[in-house]
């Protein structure tokens, strides 16, 4: 048995994720996020946001699942987001064009046309994993979920393919929200749908699934991107280098000075997804960037790299995409809608500075002479403001600085967008934190994942111990751990299930507690025991 159908049979009886639908049996593309699943997911998302929207005040919203038409239309998805389907002439079975080809051994690039891979299907003689005839039909295949929206047939809607138009349509209001300021940066986490053809890999594939996307908004002309790290080396796979078939190694700064990455936000993304992928315990080695080539790109992007993990199993594959998409989606939107899509920036070119007296002031320090002071104009010096030839105090006046003159511009930001699929980083994350110890499975999350999980074990299931062992679970709970309750079975078998889920602590409860407060605790990944008291793991 292969390591990643371990890792498949372990994630389901551990509660993590699973094929959903399994009673009628099962439908491809759908997996249900278990208990332990659940809890990672959320760990993931806000280790994210530690690293690509708290850091730098981007804002983050939640908008409708379900799109108009119209607004996908506008967006290019209706015309563009399509795959090559295949369709047996003789038992009418579909599959991806580019996937009967590949596991026959030929490899076709996403630019290949749809006519091409009818010819190679055909002359190949690829047969159909159904019944093995070998007479093929290719077409485009629009894969979003089509609905109604209300009880209108005409007022069509797709469940959205992105969050990222979600974002964009808003975009005018948002603005507004940042006082019109740009850079500005726009999170979303929600569900993405996609009508896919063939699901397969497990997560990799699927048809709704987990996304984690953000849309930077800058000035085409001032990217005011963050200073970009000279020292890390990312691996990319860009064009200049891909007959080669090796990443180049090379800095973040590096890659943008030297025109490989056309954006300053777009290195600075990839340098933050490098390290927030090794945290999820992904090592470096197993970690690289690839670039889209022209024809490969979605319709929307000037550049576009994808992060990819290696897994023995299915080779380099995608956990996340940056997309460098210029002003297509806002000037896009414009066109369709009308409104103006821009944003507007004053730049002052001269200004006038008036001096303003304050009258009661100069009355009531000048009793002889305000009159005088009054009546005659203000006049600058380079040892301050006088008046009638006579030196005013501070108090006496305040000078007003208007604008005389500005510049007013219009742009349409450019755009640069991380996009992560949260299910494949969960899959990566178990993929890699899965190891034997002793014949035994480890599951070795990293601590920012499982790091405020703990299980609390009576060592016997007496009354004692048992109200003992809830009393310690309040306290960790209060003190916002998630707390895992185990009495049944003996405690080694305890600790061998706890290790298999992951669970990083367990905290025993035994007839020295009773006696002293204190516990034994237990490590997982090196199975060292200690005793503490129970009040020291909130220090």
């Amino acid at each position: 048995m292969d390591k990643l159908t371990e890792v498949l049979n372990l994630a389901k009886s551990k509660g993590y994720f699973w094929p959903s639908y399994e009673i009628y049996g099962g439908v491809s593309g759908f997996y249900t996020i278990g208990p332990m699943g659940s809890l990672v997911l959320k760990n993931i998302e806000d280790l994210w946001k530690s690293y690509f929207v708290r850091p730098n005040g981007f804002l983050e919203i939640d908008s409708p699942d379900i799109m108009p038409a119209r607004v996908l239309k506008a967006s290019g998805h209706v015309d563009n987001f399509k795959d090559p389907m295949a369709e047996c002439a003789k038992c009418g079975s579909k599959y991806r064009a580019d996937h009967l080809l590949s596991d026959s051994g030929i490899q076709v690039s996403e630019s290949t046309s749809i006519n091409q891979m009818n010819e190679l299907l055909n002359q190949n003689k690829v047969k159909c994993p159904n019944c093995g005839a070998t007479t093929w039909t290719v077409k485009q295949f629009l894969n979003m979920f089509e609905t109604n929206i209300g009880p209108y047939a005409d007022n069509k809607g797709y469940l959205r393919p992105e969050t990222a138009q979600g974002i964009f349509v808003e975009f005018k209001t948002l603005l507004d929200i940042n006082r019109g300021k740009v850079p500005m940066g726009i999170a979303q986490i929600g569900r993405g749908y996609r009508n896919e053809i063939s699901p397969r890999q497990s997560m990799i594939r699927l048809r709704e699934f987990h996304m984690m996307e953000l849309e930077l908004f800058m000035d085409p002309e001032d990217e005011k991107a963050p200073a970009l790290d000279r020292d890390m080396k990312l691996p990319l796979l860009h064009e200049k280098v891909m007959e080669k078939g090796e990443p180049e190694l090379i800095s973040p700064y590096g890659a943008y000075k030297n025109g490989i990455l056309k954006s300053a936000w777009l290195a600075y993304f990839l340098e933050k997804s490098f390290k927030f992928v090794m945290a999820l315990g992904v090592p470096e080695s197993k970690q690289r960037f690839i670039e889209k080539l022209v024809g490969e790109r979605a319709h929307y992007s000037a550049q576009t790299f994808d992060h990819e993990v290696f897994f023995d199993e299915m080779g380099w594959t995608e956990v996340a995409g940056f997309a460098y998409r210029t002003d297509y989606d806002l000037k896009s939107h414009a066109k369709e809608t009308g409104q103006e899509l821009v944003v507007i920036e004053k730049k002052t070119i001269s200004t006038r500075k008036t001096i303003k007296l304050n009258e009661k002031e100069v009355k009531n320090t000048h009793k002889k002479d305000w009159e005088s002071i009054i009546s005659s104009v203000p006049e600058s010096r380079e040892d301050g403001i006088y008046c009638a030839g006579i030196k005013l105090s501070s108090n006496e006046y305040k000078i007003i600085e208007e604008v005389e003159k500005e510049e007013v511009r219009k742009f349409v930001p450019y755009v640069v967008e991380p996009s992560f699929g949260l299910d494949r980083l969960l899959l990566a994350t178990i993929y890699y934190a899965y190891g034997k110890k002793d014949g035994r499975n480890i599951l070795s999350l990293p601590d920012v994942i499982l790091g405020k999980v703990v299980a609390v074990l009576p060592l016997v299931s007496k009354k004692d111990m048992i109200e003992k062992a809830f009393e310690i679970k309040a306290m960790l709970e209060k003190s916002g751990y998630f707390v895992i309750f185990d009495e049944k079975g003996y405690i080694g078998k305890r600790y061998a299930r706890l290790d298999e889920a992951g669970i990083p602590k367990a905290i025993t409860v035994d007839g020295q507690t009773l006696e002293d407060g204190t516990v034994t605790i237990r490590d997982r990944d090196t199975w060292n025991q200690k005793r503490i008291r129970p009040s020291d793991l909130l220090v």
